[in-house]
């Protein structure tokens, strides 16, 4: 019998963490040796934008460097995972099922979104992955709507991981320093506070109702994720903290596992509850 799957938010670092893990890299590979082993990792990446949902379904996804500047060693990285076509014909047929018209990609690679944190997940690359994209110019509701369609994958031994960043303003990142800006301690915490009370609701409007939020998020694509996150673990689900840090000291980095109600009351006690300020 197939174990159903939680779903993941994870803030996937900078590509530099795949050589310098740090925080995040333990985090990850905690997460990969304690998760039970799915058929197939379904990663939402915050750097696959497209206009309408669009599901890569090539059978051997190429490793995708979509950066520069960053040092040489970065871009011999290959993370040589198959892919799962089946799987992606399966996104898209959920989809449908509510609506939602979503194409498939037989060439689309995976993007440091998704590979980054796998090399710390499944370091051997031994479980076949699959990319949906993000719609940028879409909302919150949009992309909850897109992991509640895909729900059913969980019983279907398919992890569905958001891969995004709590915290992502690059111009804040590029000017240094040695500490978060208040703007940016404020708007994770805000955030933090709802997840663990399992406010769903309350999160659709972050844009207005965050503290900041346009400041932790000059555009949306790494905050999205989350919201397919959500959308997969349904009403219900228990929240566990997973940790993560700072980016550069700077870029909020917390990861987060939500399990399904029908799976979090099996799991008993084991939901973390974080500190609001860090």
């Amino acid at each position: 019998m197939t174990q159903a799957m939680p779903a993941l938010f994870l803030s996937h670092g900078s590509p530099m963490t795949a050589i310098e893990p740090d925080e995040l890299g333990a985090v990850w590979k905690s997460l990969g040796e304690r998760l039970p082993r799915p058929g197939a990792v379904l990663m939402v990446s915050a750097h696959w934008n497209t206009r309408a949902p669009a599901v890569s379904g090539a059978s051997r996804p190429q490793t995708i460097h979509d950066f520069g500047g960053f040092p040489e060693p970065l871009y011999r990285i290959r993370y040589p995972a198959l892919g799962a076509p089946r799987v992606a014909q399966r996104v898209q047929d959920l989809l449908a099922e509510q609506g939602i018209a979503a194409g498939i990609d037989p060439e689309r690679g995976l993007d440091h979104g998704a590979w980054v944190p796998l090399l710390h997940l499944y370091p051997k690359a031994d479980v076949p992955v699959l990319q949906l994209s993000v719609q940028a110019q879409r909302d919150a509701r949009h992309h909850l709507a897109l992991g509640a369609a895909l729900a059913p994958l969980a019983a279907e031994g398919v992890l569905i991981v958001g891969s995004g960043h709590m915290t992502h303003n690059l111009g804040e990142w590029m000017r240094g320093g040695s500490a978060p800006s208040p703007r940016t301690t404020a708007f994770r915490d805000w955030v933090h506070e709802r997840l663990l009370a399992g406010d769903s609701e309350a999160l659709l409007d972050w844009a207005q109702a965050a503290p900041h939020a346009a400041f932790a998020h000059p555009t949306p694509e790494h905050f999205l994720p989350l919201f397919v996150a959500l959308g997969a673990a349904g009403e219900g689900h228990a929240t566990e903290w997973l940790g993560g840090g700072h980016v550069g000291g700077l870029l909020a980095a917390d990861n987060y596992l939500f399990a399904p109600a029908r799976s979090a009351d099996a799991a008993g006690p084991g939901v973390k509850m974080a500190p609001t300020t860090r």
